[in-house]
């Protein structure tokens, strides 16, 4: 598995790189550039992602087994999910994309659906209020209208 980690690592490491300097290319709010824009939740995630990357490239895991089967594919579907939440966000918005989202990664960790549908929705509002209120950065209302 080393040589499968540094390759992933080199992998991660150049879709950081991509991911950052697209993100750069944002263009600069109405109101002029900002301290907080947005570009900065992007760069930060890159930088992370390509600190993770060069560990894995410095430091690869010992030789480990693949996952079952059946971890492999739940995985995927907890891909799906988030790519679901992605393509939804710009039409029915932040809140109605984030909620099933959140409930179903909550449920999946071993929370009660009726706990996991709490979250989803405690989680969706109070990013959206802290996102749109506080730090003042759009997040697509949709079909709600917020």
């Amino acid at each position: 598995m080393r040589i499968n980690d540094r390759v992933f690592g080199v992998l991660l490491l150049i879709l950081a790189v991509t991911y950052g300097y697209e993100a750069t290319k944002f263009p600069v709010p109405f109101g002029g550039q900002e301290a907080v824009g947005p570009e900065t939740f992007p760069i930060l995630l890159s930088i992370l992602l390509g600190i993770g990357a060069i560990y894995m490239v410095i430091k690869p895991d010992e030789d480990t087994k693949w996952p079952a089967v059946s971890m492999l594919l739940e995985l995927g579907v907890v891909c799906l999910v988030l790519v679901l939440f992605a393509f939804g966000l710009e039409y029915i918005g932040f809140v109605l994309s984030a909620t099933p989202a959140v409930a179903f990664l909550c449920w999946r960790m071993g929370a009660t659906p009726a706990k996991s549908l709490l979250t989803g929705v405690i989680t969706s509002v109070v990013i959206y209020v802290l996102f749109t209120r506080v730090l003042e950065l759009a997040l697509p209302s949709g079909i709600l209208g917020l």
